[in-house]
């Protein structure tokens, strides 16, 4: 699997499929998560529940693939991957051409690290904010969020800024996946309530499917 996605600098480019790819330097995550650091340490992680992380592993993620026909073989970033759970299923279910993790927090990044080292899962793991990745722009074909938006830090501007770096680095006609309204809720009643996402300020991202607890925008292409 080739990696396309990258920080910013050094840039190095590698040929496939026949067009030119941005791919990451070689080091790992956790080796360059010093170089990578969070706007602010306002944003609380959720706590750590085993029962949960198997249910998304074995139930969530697959029904979700299935339910919103995601395509397979593309260039894959999970923001806010947390503990990497996801990382693993979308590999085996997606087969990714390639497939990054991203979260803020460092100790969640090395646990996220460890965890796609010991089941020989093909990915990268950074630290790094939503809302100003070091990813190439347009180097993305699918985002899978899974409620990072809804709570990053800085309330609706902070949710602007993710869901505008989220547009960024989408391929024209790409997709981003993430959780509805009734999935935040139903997860987390308390945290979740009275947040929304604003949509209609980052126009680029436009409504294609829905599933109840899941829904993908796709960005609009170029005219």
């Amino acid at each position: 699997m080739s990696s396309i996605l990258k920080p910013r600098p050094p840039r190095t480019r590698a040929r496939s499929g026949g067009r030119d790819r941005v791919g990451f330097a070689s080091h790992r995550a956790t080796e360059s998560a010093s170089s990578v650091q969070p706007i602010d340490n306002e944003y609380v992680a959720f706590g750590n529940v085993e029962a949960r992380n198997g249910l998304q592993a074995w139930l969530e993620i697959p029904a979700m693939i299935y339910a919103l026909r995601l395509p397979y073989g593309k260039d894959v970033l999970e923001i806010g991957c947390g503990r990497g759970v996801a990382l693993p299923v979308l590999s085996e279910r997606l087969m990714p051409a390639s497939l990054v993790g991203l979260d803020n927090d460092r100790e969640l990044v090395a646990v996220a690290d460890e965890r796609i080292r010991r089941s020989g899962v093909d990915a990268q793991v950074l630290q790094a904010d939503v809302r100003s990745m070091p990813i190439e722009s347009e180097s993305v074909d699918v985002v899978i969020d899974f409620g990072t938006c809804y709570h990053v830090s800085g309330g609706r501007a902070g949710s602007r800024a993710a869901l505008t770096e989220v547009a960024r680095v989408l391929r024209p006609g790409g997709l981003f996946v993430h959780e509805t309204r009734v999935a935040q809720r139903l997860a987390h009643p308390v945290r979740s309530f009275g947040r929304s996402l604003p949509w209609s300020e980052v126009p680029s991202l436009v409504v294609d499917r829905s599933a109840l607890l899941w829904a993908v925008r796709r960005k609009r292409g170029r005219r």
